[in-house]
């Protein structure tokens, strides 16, 4: 089995990340999936090789072609995993784990490996770090962090492509229903509950 380091060595060489995109979201990810599959299955060789390599592409949210980093993340995983000592016959299913991770590409997770991967990479959305992750890209985009008069959508459709905190309400806190397996499923609920919290301070604060 190839081991974490040769995937991290691959990702420092060839692969360029943003600040919400970085190696440490990559092995937070790999964490979470090998974390998600002792408990649900699949092949773990799959999960891990998959969840490294899954962000080696990654364009901005505001990039025209957003929707096809995953696709191109495949395609830059599979010319790696073919030219080291990687089982031939598992390429293509790391590649659909891959490509089927992202949200915005829409394609649905047609293996337990697959499944674990989109949900390993959505639970980094969420919780503390996922507050986090979310407070760094707005401020990247340099979107306000919330609406003036009605900072938690109360009577308001939410627009994260205007308003940072809105994203909470537009996809974040989806993310639990959407998930694949159970163990992710309980995982998600215990990180909301903490986002939860922390909208609640903001209000007091605002």
């Amino acid at each position: 089995m190839i081991d974490s380091l040769s995937y991290k060595n691959f990702l420092l060489n060839e692969c360029s990340f943003d600040s919400a995109h970085d190696l440490e979201h990559v092995k937070r990810v790999a964490q979470n999936a090998l974390q998600i599959s002792n408990k649900e299955g699949g092949d773990t060789e799959t999960v891990r090789a998959a969840a490294w390599l899954h962000d080696c592409v990654s364009l901005p949210k505001n990039h025209p072609d957003r929707s096809r980093s995953s696709i191109l993340a495949g395609e830059k995983a599979a010319a790696f995993l073919n030219s080291i000592d990687f089982p031939k016959t598992k390429v293509k299913h790391v590649v659909h784990a891959i490509e089927s991770h992202s949200f915005s590409a829409g394609i649905e997770p047609r293996t337990i490996e697959a499944k674990i991967v989109q949900d390993a990479d959505r639970l980094d959305a969420l919780g503390a770090i996922g507050v986090a992750r979310c407070l760094m890209v707005g401020g990247k985009l340099d979107r306000p962090l919330y609406h003036s008069e009605d900072p938690f959508c109360v009577s308001r459709e939410p627009d994260d492509s205007i308003y940072t905190i809105d994203h909470f309400y537009e996809k974040l806190f989806k993310l639990p229903e959407l998930m694949n397996t159970e163990r992710a499923k309980e995982m998600a609920v215990e990180r909301i509950g903490f986002m939860k919290q922390f909208l609640n301070e903001l209000k007091k604060e605002i």
